[in-house]
């Protein structure tokens, strides 16, 4: 996410509470990448040509990215600032080239500004995008806001403004909401201050525009974590195999420390961090010229891959700024289960179109 250097948090001293979250090592990672093809038949050979791109699939103002696939297309929503924008392909070529269209602006003056992080959720057989706003020139104001769509279609939907999240028991400074579901229940889960530190809460969701008591999930702890400022931030769900975790980004955007961290739901009750194990080591730090990468979405292919996008910086130390730019590179899974993620392709890499 972007944050501001004038946010108060960045000034905040003091020792932060002990964690309740038990650490894991991660597996050796591995990724599967199988490749679109289409074929092409003679009498005596078969040709087969495979449909590539290259990253980035958003130069600039590629920040917090978050991708689904809807009715043939793939969608695409990043940080854009001033409004809410959706770009979208029946490829990832053909979502690369394409011309974002501006979905939404607004001039409530509470909400009229730094527009962060949006991500596009069904609820019930229903669209809606979650995203951060507040008063300009203020970071501190902050909240989580949602968006309502007219229709299945997410590019022909018109969209209506649906509410503000407000957090019965701590309703202050809020940012990256994402909808997790377990056991057939919807949570929302994101990131605020507390106690010095920027951490990450979940809420259950009453509606898509309510939640109940908010608790925390995950403070920022282990060192890798604490790198220039102690963040946790950027949330967000993968599901596989009846298993659970929450991928999130640790430590200051604004520095050479930012990465990918996880969760793993090991059972009870999801709004207690006794019930989420913290694995001991990122699962993806800066390569390849890639540095930075953070904010992630996840996003499921018509053949069944899963892919992750996520934002990265040309130089280091970056910026959390438009400098940063959008990549997507499928993932895989280890034989214990638990996701494989390679390190981020070299831009130059062509990689093959998800099938």
């Amino acid at each position: 996410m972007v944050r501001s250097y004038n946010l108060c948090i960045r000034c905040l001293q003091g020792s932060a509470p002990s964690t309740t979250s038990s650490t894991r090592a991660p597996s050796t990672t591995r990724v599967s990448s199988t490749a679109r093809t289409s074929t092409r038949t003679s009498s005596t050979t078969v040709a087969t040509a495979t449909r590539t791109f290259k990253n980035p699939l958003k130069a600039t103002n590629g920040s917090d990215p978050y991708m689904v696939y809807s009715n043939g297309y793939y969608y695409l929503m990043t940080t854009t600032w001033t409004n809410l924008q959706l770009s979208r392909g029946k490829t990832l070529a053909e979502l690369k080239a394409s011309t974002p269209k501006v979905i939404w602006s607004d001039s409530t003056a509470s909400r009229c500004c730094n527009l962060w992080a949006p991500e596009i959720h069904s609820i019930s057989g229903v669209w809606y995008i979650y995203y951060t706003a507040g008063a300009n020139g203020d970071d501190g104001s902050q909240r989580i806001h949602v968006l309502k769509a007219s229709a299945s279609d997410l590019w022909a939907s018109t969209w209506s403004y649906a509410g503000r999240i407000a957090f019965p028991n701590k309703d202050d400074w809020s940012i990256d909401a994402s909808v997790l579901t377990i056991n057939g229940l919807n949570y929302l889960v994101y990131s605020t201050q507390d106690g010095g530190e920027q951490c990450l809460f979940i809420a259950r969701l009453t509606s898509p525009t309510t939640v109940g008591n908010t608790s925390v999930l995950s403070r920022p702890k282990l060192s890798w974590e604490r790198e220039e400022w102690y963040v946790n931030e950027g949330p967000v769900a993968l599901y596989h195999g009846g298993r659970t975790w929450i991928v999130y980004s640790a430590s200051f955007c604004w520095g050479s420390g930012y990465k990918l961290g996880r969760l793993e739901y090991i059972g009870g009750d999801p709004l207690s961090q006794s019930s989420w194990s913290k694995y001991g080591q990122p699962i993806l730090t800066s390569a390849n010229g890639n540095y930075q990468p953070g904010h992630n979405g996840f996003f499921n292919t018509p053949g069944g891959q899963t892919w992750i996008v996520f934002h990265a910086n040309s130089v280091t130390p970056g910026s959390c700024d438009g400098n940063r730019f959008t990549m997507a590179q499928p993932i895989g899974w280890n034989t214990d289960g638990t996701p494989a993620l390679s390190p981020p392709a070299p831009l130059s890499q062509s990689i093959p179109e998800p099938v």
